[in-house]
């Protein structure tokens, strides 16, 4: 029989049935709620809050320490330019005392032994109220050059210590915190032996090297 031929009974059962799935549908998807348990929902709940929170705190600690390294540097570095400017006034000074010879220290007299001293007393309290200030003199001499403190000025012929040993100090370096404020102006030798690795200076003082450090 075809649809136009059917009458409206003949129809309705067909129309009942379409009407019915969607409830059936809602029926079963009601039933999958209620069959989630509650206690399981809420632990997964309560551990997902947990994880939010320690995400926040670890991200309020990061920003703490990072905060308080900014202020530390902005405190420890905010006199660099001002103290850089000084050295030129303990170079002069330096200078000054520097070119006056022994023979008229020792012959000065009283008028200018004074000026002497004063000279000196001002040098070493200019130097004071830097190292008050996180600014530090860098003492090369003996030591083994390295670019990151030293600028290589020339090189001496010596064979009695290492290659690249600093032999003398042209110009006074300073370092404020671990910041180089200017690099001293160094010799270096030349002609020496190698220095030895470190390895094997252990090895020859009897010490044991940790091959892990």
């Amino acid at each position: 029989m075809s649809d136009e031929n059917k009458t409206p009974a003949d129809q309705e059962p067909e129309l009942a049935t379409d009407a019915g799935k969607p409830a059936a549908e809602a029926d079963t998807a009601a039933a999958d709620e209620m069959a989630v348990d509650p206690v399981e929902a809420l632990m997964a709940e309560n551990a997902e809050l947990k994880d939010r929170a320690l995400r926040t705190m670890a991200e309020m600690e990061n920003l703490r320490r990072r905060t308080e390294k900014e202020i530390k540097d902005a405190r420890q570095y905010a006199v660099t330019g001002f103290a850089r400017d000084l050295l030129s006034v303990s170079d002069n000074l330096r200078r000054a005392l520097d070119s006056l010879p022994e023979e008229a220290r020792q012959s000065a007299d009283a008028g200018l032994a004074a000026l002497i001293e004063g000279v000196e007393m001002t040098e070493r309290d200019l130097l004071n109220q830097l190292d008050k200030n996180g600014v530090k003199k860098l003492e090369p001499e003996g030591q083994k050059f390295d670019p990151n403190f030293h600028q290589a000025m020339f090189e001496v012929p010596n064979t009695e210590v290492p290659n690249n040993t600093v032999v003398q100090v042209v110009q006074a370096g300073y370092q404020i915190g671990d910041r180089v404020l200017r690099p001293a102006m160094v010799g270096v030798s030349k002609g020496g032996p190698k220095e030895a690795p470190a390895a094997d200076a252990a090895a020859e003082a009897g010490q044991t090297v940790d091959k892990s450090a």
